[in-house]
């Protein structure tokens, strides 16, 4: 588990870099209204979560790849009773896994409760590669739970989940990423997988921008489920976040009790 925890820390801290210099090289939108206080809020908020996380490994010892290792130890899940080729079993299980977390993404715009929460990470008035880190930590705490629930039920190989787990993590961060891709790169990647331009329309402000391309990573799902949408409805296409101003969306103290104000 520690080896585990460094190479993904590793991974993490050189891609975030890359697209850090991408978004300066390349950006999307140049004017960048309360970057810094944005970039301290989002950044305090993944320390918040991690902390979060280890708490609730309290409560719940095993996390997503301890959870891997259980199952397999147990016999748990559909891969541990089926004699699957690796390279089959380790791509129906991240097509699971990545269908599991879409759904979620789904289920936390449509119900009420949970999208107190997840508002969280629309409320961010610009988007780049801080906004990927951007969410409350009751909502982390769940999507781990989930998560854990998933793979007792498919029973994944360890690997499998660290592999998938490494690429959420990287295709969250590249899909916020402030760059501008040339039109024809756009337009191949995203028949596999969301593109930066993809998913800034779900970070438009109209309830029916934000209630379209789910995906985090894969962008088959909302396709096959008819959420894709290819233009948002604004004049503004460049333009992201809810309603609140961008000096209070930048504020830690706002993002951590904007689930608890009262809602309209």
């Amino acid at each position: 588990m520690a080896q585990e925890t460094i190479l993904r820390l590793s991974i993490f801290l050189v891609l975030f870099t890359a697209l850090a210099v991408l978004e300066l090289i390349i950006p999307k939108r140049s004017e960048r209204p309360m970057r810094w206080h944005r970039w301290a809020t989002n950044l305090s908020l993944v320390f918040i979560d991690q902390l979060a996380i280890r708490l609730w490994a309290i409560l719940i010892p095993l996390l997503a790849i301890g959870a891997a290792v259980d199952a397999t130890n147990m016999g748990w899940g559909l891969f541990n009773l089926l004699a699957l080729p690796h390279w089959l079993e380790a791509f129906l299980a991240i097509l699971a896994l990545d269908f599991a977390i879409w759904t979620q993404h789904l289920v936390s715009h449509k119900v009420p409760l949970l999208w107190r929460f997840h508002k969280v990470h629309h409320a961010d008035k610009d988007m780049d590669v801080t906004t990927a880190l951007r969410f409350h930590p009751f909502e982390i705490a769940a999507s781990m739970v989930l998560k854990i629930g998933v793979i007792y039920l498919i029973g994944p190989a360890a690997w499998t989940v660290l592999v998938f787990e490494i690429l959420l993590s990287a295709t969250a961060m590249f899909t916020h990423a402030n760059i501008a891709l040339a039109p024809w790169l756009d337009q191949n990647l995203r028949k596999v997988i969301v593109t930066p331009d993809m998913h800034r329309i779900h970070h438009a402000p109209e309830r029916s921008d934000h209630d379209s391309n789910y995906g985090f990573f894969l962008a088959v799902w909302d396709r096959v489920f008819a959420t894709y949408r290819v233009k948002t409805s604004s004049l503004n296409a460049l333009e992201v976040g809810l309603i609140w101003p961008k000096e209070k969306a930048a504020k830690l103290t706002f993002a951590l009790f904007l689930p608890f104000f009262r809602q309209k």
